[in-house]
């Protein structure tokens, strides 16, 4: 019995080890999904690591060299106070990214937890739950996310705080239905049988079989928070204007003068928004064609 368990084992390790290489050729043979990749991992790098591609501060403020056109010293100019465009938007991507990021997977996690407590539970637990969750859809997501704003404040910390009270409910449906699905599988029922704890159940035998959709609905939710941020930070209401973020570059230039004389600032910024957000939707269309079953 345990030679027939070990080759057992040893023919699963290999259909798995198959079935992954599999995806990857997959996923690079989709040479949009590739392009998205390469686009994140390079704004993302250069956010990361901006103090070694910029000798200049993002809030230096220099009113002598306001306003001047991209050059050789300022590849991408200066905005009305004198400040490097190009330092602004290095340093500006790490605090939207951060945010986007941390926001998707925040929501993701509540997300996971509820739906796995509708799912495995039901009854009143999914009823309460799913109530909740039509609430919060109720409202459209910005009215609701400018509504917790102005309660809460402005601020990083507070603007993730947000995300992730706003962006659980996509999750929360579909970890719901995968549990409502799988909670009837054999597996379960064994497990059920030996008296495994229901969190066990819960957390170590269903959960890792429907994290795949929430990996890909993660990666869209960071493409939606990041034009949330901007646009908060753009009315005003998001990060504060201290604080260098995509949208705060684009607030400061938004007025009408701006607009018709110094294009290089909201052209660089919503350029930059526009192509990591476009790049993550590209990504997350390639993951969704490699994880989700239902696109195999």
């Amino acid at each position: 019995m345990s030679s027939q368990a070990s080759v057992f084992q040893q023919a699963n390790k290999k259909h798995a080890s198959s079935l992954m290489r599999k995806n990857i050729r997959k996923f690079v043979n989709n040479r949009l999904a590739m392009i998205g990749l390469v686009v994140v991992v390079v704004i993302v790098f250069t956010a990361v690591f901006a103090p070694l591609l910029t000798s200049y501060d993002p809030n230096k403020i220099s009113l002598g060299e306001k306003n001047t056109p991209p050059f050789l010293e300022h590849i991408l100019g200066t905005d009305n106070l004198g400040r490097d465009v190009f330092a602004r938007v290095l340093y500006g991507g790490r605090v939207s990214v951060f945010v986007s990021v941390m926001g998707a997977l925040m929501g993701s996690l509540v997300g996971m937890v509820l739906g796995s407590l509708a799912g495995y539970f039901g009854g009143k637990v999914d009823m309460v739950l799913v109530r909740l969750s039509e609430i919060f859809q109720t409202f459209p997501e910005m009215i609701l996310i400018m509504i917790l704003v102005s309660i809460l404040g402005q601020g990083v910390g507070n603007l993730v705080l947000v995300f992730s009270v706003t962006g659980w409910m996509t999750t929360f449906r579909m970890v719901r239905n995968e549990f409502l699905a799988l909670r009837e599988e054999t597996y379960v029922q064994v497990c059920e049988a030996f008296g495994m704890s229901k969190s066990a159940i819960m957390f170590k035998q269903i959960l890792p079989n429907v994290l795949s959709p929430v990996i890909v609905s993660a990666t869209v939710n960071v493409a939606g928070f990041i034009l949330s941020e901007a646009s908060l930070s753009f009315l005003g209401v998001g990060v504060p204007s201290s604080v260098p973020t995509w949208g705060n570059i684009l607030n400061a230039a938004k007025s009408v003068e701006v607009v018709s004389n110094y294009w290089w600032l909201w052209a660089v910024p919503g350029g930059v928004i526009s192509i990591f957000v476009l790049a993550i939707n590209f990504f997350g269309d390639g993951l969704r064609d490699v994880l989700d079953p239902k696109q195999q």
